[in-house]
């Protein structure tokens, strides 16, 4: 079964209070969950791999074989896909969180799209950063 999720993740201080924001959409593109998770105090990159790591949770709890990721950090895309060095030692750890998942599925694929096509899951993570 192929699922596709957007996520993203905010923090409003960088670091500070964030949020994690995930869509996830079947194959016909009809959203089937979506997630906003309060994360605490984390930076705006931690808080976008948290919510990618959220996503890839859900969809391998839902028996997705095959996944296409969606998101707004070209960072953390960068990362993944090999075009960039990770440096930061937190932002390190969880690159291994996300690979490890990734491992769980047949067929995966990490795409940056800019931030307004990417509005669904902007608006979860906002509304969870200002949860208490």
């Amino acid at each position: 079964m192929k699922l596709i999720i957007y996520t993203d993740g905010c923090s409003k201080g960088n670091p500070g209070r964030a949020g994690a924001g995930v869509v996830i959409y079947n194959d016909k593109k009809q959203v089937i969950k979506e997630i906003a998770k309060f994360l605490g105090v984390k930076t705006n990159n931690q808080a976008e791999y948290e919510a990618l790591i959220i996503g890839l949770n859900q969809v391998r709890k839902m028996k997705a074989t095959q996944v296409d990721c969606y998101l707004d950090s070209q960072l953390v895309v960068n990362h993944i896909n090999g075009k960039y060095k990770i440096k930061n030692p937190e932002l390190g750890f969880l690159f291994i969180k996300v690979w490890n998942l990734c491992q769980v599925f047949d067929k995966i694929n990490f795409y940056h799209i800019p931030r307004e096509k990417n509005y669904q899951a902007d608006k979860m993570a906002n509304q969870a950063m200002k949860r208490t």
